[in-house]
């Protein structure tokens, strides 16, 4: 039996999710370990875990999505070629943690350990790739890059997905895709595409805690929905350095429980 103390931890890690998602991204990087902790560490449980986290913070991208409608009505053409990759990806990476579980135990540290990073990385990686210049229009060749690009980015979000975000505006940028509005925009509507399918995945699967999940999505929608109202007040760069220290602390804590 789980306590009320357990739930109260799970949704204060979905609001703290959900805000962050709605500042810098990362809030993976919150539920999942908490839902680890709470439900055991094990195969099985990370499975679980991940599951009950991709389907707590859907709800969250949803309203995200619907916030930039005006933005995707302007871009319709990359929002077709990029959603079918996305949800290819999402569907492959989603199927790949259900058949290999002990797999996917042994890779939670490195996944938390590379989210970590690429938050880390974020803002080198938004300037190396030009993120919110203006750039020329994309060719043939990019474009087919771009595609095989989000597949991949496709694959790891259905897999784990911490750090998406940032991948995905870089491959736009580097496309020609220059106003960041747009781009946050295709960026919202690819990761719900991406976690949709791998939601349905893990509910088709019997992988989802639903009193968790239930629990957390209301927290990380209200988490959610306060962080967008508050982030202009908020250091960007304060919320990132947190998520990364929190990142590359649970991941030595990961990397010590395998070792021990």
């Amino acid at each position: 039996m789980f306590s009320h103390f357990d739930y109260f931890t799970l949704c204060l890690a979905a609001a703290a999710g959900g805000a962050v998602n709605s500042v810098a991204g990362g809030g993976t990087l919150l539920t999942f370990p908490a839902l680890f902790a709470a439900l055991g560490v094990s195969a099985q449980t990370s499975v679980v875990a991940n599951a009950t986290s991709t389907v707590a913070l859907f709800p969250g991208s949803l309203a995200g999505m619907a916030g930039y409608r005006r933005e995707l009505r302007e871009a319709p053409r990359w929002s077709w070629l990029l959603v079918l990759p996305s949800l290819a990806g999402g569907l492959l990476g989603a199927m790949m943690v259900i058949a290999q579980p002990k797999t996917f135990e042994a890779l939670v540290p490195w996944l938390i350990l590379t989210a970590a990073a690429l938050f880390a990385l974020q803002p080198r990686i938004a300037v190396w790739a030009g993120v919110g210049r203006g750039s020329s229009r994309p060719t043939p060749g990019k474009v087919a890059l771009a595609m095989v690009f989000q597949t991949l980015v496709a694959i790891y979000g259905g897999y784990f997905g911490a750090g998406i975000g940032i991948l995905m505006l870089s491959s736009l940028a580097m496309m020609g895709l220059g106003d960041i509005h747009r781009m946050n925009a295709l960026k919202t509507l690819l990761a719900s595409a991406i976690n949709g399918v791998a939601a349905a995945i893990f509910i088709a699967q019997g992988k989802v805690h639903w009193p968790f999940a239930l629990a957390m999505s209301v927290a990380a929608v209200a988490g959610g929905f306060l962080g967008a109202h508050v982030a202009r007040r908020l250091d960007r760069n304060l919320v990132r350095r947190v998520v990364v220290a929190i990142g590359f602390s649970l991941a030595g804590y990961y990397f010590y429980l395998q070792l021990a």
